[in-house]
């Protein structure tokens, strides 16, 4: 079983991916390419797609077998990511 900082490391790397699609006007992202971008196995994707589409921060279109065909940030999900660069840009700026 996959422990919980890992889970957390992958809710992060999905939308960090998700996050960079949108800066190059990319809104969606194929299931299958953000697998191959993360190397996670299918069950561990899902996983992480679950809980962030539960939490409203992404859309994801499933595939027949439960694993995500195509994925998106929602509006809310933009915003944390950008709150969180703002966040990060402040904290190098008092560094």
């Amino acid at each position: 079983m996959t422990k919980l900082r890992e889970r957390k490391n992958h809710r992060k790397a999905v939308l960090r991916s998700l996050y960079g699609a949108v800066e190059h006007n990319r809104s969606e992202v194929s299931g299958s390419a953000l697998r191959t971008e993360l190397g996670l196995p299918d069950e561990d994707l899902s996983a992480a797609c679950a809980y962030l589409a539960d939490e409203g921060l992404i859309n994801v279109d499933w595939t027949s077998h439960r694993t995500p065909a195509a994925v998106s940030l929602t509006h809310e999900g933009i915003r944390l990511m950008e709150e969180q660069e703002e966040e990060r840009e402040e904290r190098e700026v008092q560094e």
